[in-house]
């Protein structure tokens, strides 16, 4: 489980109840089911209006991913392109099916494919990135649900506001005076849950997509780079190493180092001339 997410929702739920808990003369009136009916039954009802079945299908499967601590390894690819750069290189192309077969992931499987195919490397690039841009338009999709969700629900919000204002306008002509702070009740009520579902559960599950998309395609991207020099018969220390300062300059740059990203790369491409050469020599 991601302990992340379930800790951030857990924490603001307990926030808003120790708040009310504090401050309410009787927080039972917190409670409002019709309120919560008319929220979120209006907003599934928008949504499965504004999109297909099929899509809103895929939109409930990614949600569980965003509740699991999904940690993707990105050294057992290096090692995968570095081994293909080996076998490659002792023309020993059985060994590399046979490794094809052993790999999980599947982009990395097409890309060594493409290139053990001799598939001219234009192609290739070609090919990858444009299986990345389908990737990142179709989890763009997927955040988008969540993003018109977190828009529906303080709409639906607004609508029981204006359904118990209604009724309590017009129950102020009557003796009972306890529908009226009942109709009050609900008029208010409706627009918290609708906050409160909108920013707390909705608006951060699609800000979660989206990075956990991000993510991904900076891991196919990486993998890009590696076809790239495996295309081009570089040696595997070379392609391991490469790779290697790939990953880190990206986790630099997420610690948020002083020196911008373009003057990490300066010094290392002047190393990795060198670098290259010798390890050409020695395969």
């Amino acid at each position: 489980m991601d302990l992340s997410t379930i800790a951030g929702i857990m924490a603001g739920l307990g926030l808003i109840v120790v708040s009310i808990f504090l401050s309410a003369v009787e927080p039972g009136v917190y409670i409002n089911l019709p309120g919560l009916l008319i929220v979120i039954g209006g907003t599934l009802a928008a949504t499965l209006v504004s999109f297909p079945t099929s899509e809103l299908a895929k939109v409930w499967r990614v949600v569980g991913y965003v509740f699991r601590n999904n940690e993707y390894s990105i050294q057992d690819d290096i090692t995968e392109i570095a081994h293909a750069a080996r076998l490659r290189r002792h023309g020993d192309l059985a060994r590399i099916e046979d490794q094809l077969e052993r790999i999980a992931n599947p982009f990395l499987k097409t890309s060594i494919q493409l290139v053990i195919d001799n598939t001219p490397p234009d192609e290739i690039v070609n090919i990858l990135q444009w299986r990345i841009k389908r990737l990142r338009e179709q989890e763009r999709a997927e955040a988008h649900v969540f993003h018109t969700m977190s828009v529906y629900a303080p709409a639906f919000g607004m609508f029981g506001t204006l359904v118990g204002m209604v009724n309590m306008l017009y129950g102020m002509g009557g003796p009972d005076l306890l529908n009226v702070g009942h109709n009050m009740a609900v008029a208010l009520m409706t627009t918290l849950y609708g906050l409160v579902l909108s920013n707390l559960i909705f608006k951060p599950i699609a800000i979660k997509i989206e990075r956990r998309t991000e993510k991904r395609a900076m891991i196919m991207r990486m993998i890009v780079e590696g076809t790239i020099l495996l295309a081009g018969n570089r040696s595997p220390v070379f392609i391991r190493e490469t790779l290697k300062s790939f990953s880190a300059q990206h986790d630099d740059e997420l610690r948020g180092a002083n020196s911008s990203f373009t003057d990490e790369l300066q010094p290392t491409a002047k190393k990795t001339t060198k670098r290259q050469r010798d390890l050409d020599e020695d395969f």
